[in-house]
């Protein structure tokens, strides 16, 4: 199956368990695999035939930034679950959440989920 990738989106939201995290806010980097059968598009170089990651991008950024989840992994359920209903040739998705400054003491790079849906999920 082909894939449409969009990587490391940064975002800054209100996410997290701590009353700090909701208060203040932080960094998200997301990253989205979108599977979609690309042929037609390939072949008649029109965005019709194809997912636009414009709108894709906009829906991301619009779930990350206005919408609180307590949990990355609510967050990242919500993204998938908006863009399979948004965009009905995506046959699956895969959505990663990274987190850089999760209020863990001590050094990382990032806490984060990832999952996979599709349209049987």
């Amino acid at each position: 199956m082909d894939k449409i990738m969009m990587k490391n989106l940064g975002f800054y939201g209100y996410h997290g368990v701590l009353p700090e995290e909701t208060r203040l806010g932080q960094k998200f980097f997301i990253d989205v695999e979108m599977y979609v059968d690309l042929k037609a598009a390939g072949k008649s170089d029109d965005v019709k035939d194809t997912v636009n990651y414009a709108e894709a991008y906009n829906i991301i950024k619009e779930i990350t930034e206005e919408k609180q989840f307590k949990l990355i992994e609510a967050l990242a359920e919500n993204i998938a679950a908006e863009i399979l209903n948004s965009f009905s040739s995506v046959k699956e998705i895969l959505v990663k959440v990274k987190k850089p400054e999760a209020p863990v003491r001590g050094i990382y790079d990032h806490f984060g989920v990832e999952i996979r849906r599709d349209r049987n999920d």
